[in-house]
């Protein structure tokens, strides 16, 4: 399975943005990819109170440049994610499309950002965005895939629910930022990927995006015994891989920590 991972850097102009997305994926060396993946707010500075100037709705640019990349390609795209307006409320959403440019799938992130920095600023997605109630899951001819965005790598459960149900690998459009990158970007996607032994996809902006949000990059991929096997740094860049999916059912003979799972105990 053919991977492409775009880290393109935001523009202030949207369609800036989109044009930095076309031009980084035609510096691929490899064929077609199987599937493009990009940021989240990858066309949106990082910033709760600039997300409605940038929303989107099912009709808008950031969609249809989404659904002609996949039929230009032939790929399936995982579309990052935009601030969504749907039904009169704002959703940080990711829109999925076939290889023939038909969505396939909608996620809306369910667990939002918060954070309060060492200086004490704050920082909330939920002051402007509604959470999601509803999981990420898409069909491909490689098996079932799971998507979640960002904050959601954070809480294990979710991403336990999605392999669960078939995903063999998880793909996260995220946004770490300069203080939680160097922290926890690594260590998350390694024990999301040891933990249900699965590939862990992620895919950020790059760290001189627009907006004062100080975006880490550090796009990776983890394989199901947890090592990093491509990553970039802070730079805009892609990643081309190819995504050994027999390497799930190898990780998890020689190491069978879901065969013995158990159900806990109540109380």
């Amino acid at each position: 399975m053919k991977v492409l991972i775009v880290q393109n850097t935001v523009q202030k102009d949207i369609d800036k943005s989109l044009e930095n997305v076309t031009k980084l994926i035609e510096k691929r060396q490899e064929p077609s990819p199987d599937i493009i993946v990009l940021p989240e707010m990858f066309t949106t500075p990082y910033e709760v109170e600039r997300f409605a100037a940038y929303a989107q709705t099912e009709n808008g640019s950031v969609l249809t440049f989404l659904r002609d990349l996949a039929m230009t390609h032939k790929a399936y795209v995982i579309g990052g994610s935009v601030p969504e307006k749907h039904e009169g409320a704002l959703y940080n959403t990711t829109f999925i499309f076939n290889r023939e440019g038909n969505r396939i799938a909608t996620y809306r992130k369910i667990h939002l950002f918060a954070i309060t920095y060492p200086d004490g600023t704050r920082f909330d997605e939920a002051e402007v965005l509604c959470s999601g109630d509803e999981l990420g899951l898409f069909e491909t001819e490689f098996g079932t895939m799971g998507v979640m965005i960002c904050f959601d790598i954070r809480y294990p459960a979710l991403a336990e629910r999605l392999v669960d149900k078939g995903a063999k690998a998880l793909f996260v459009p995220g946004a770490f930022n300069g203080f939680t990158g160097p922290l926890h970007w690594h260590t998350t996607f390694r024990a999301r990927a040891t933990d249900n032994q699965a590939f862990m996809i992620g895919c950020s902006a790059s760290a001189d995006s627009f907006g004062s949000y100080e975006t880490y990059g550090h796009s990776l991929v983890a394989d199901p015994l947890g090592n990093v096997i491509a990553s970039l740094k802070g730079d805009e860049g892609i990643i081309e891989i190819n995504v050994d999916l027999s390497r799930i059912d190898h990780a998890r003979s020689v190491l069978p920590i879901r065969a013995n799972k158990k159900a806990l105990p109540d109380g």
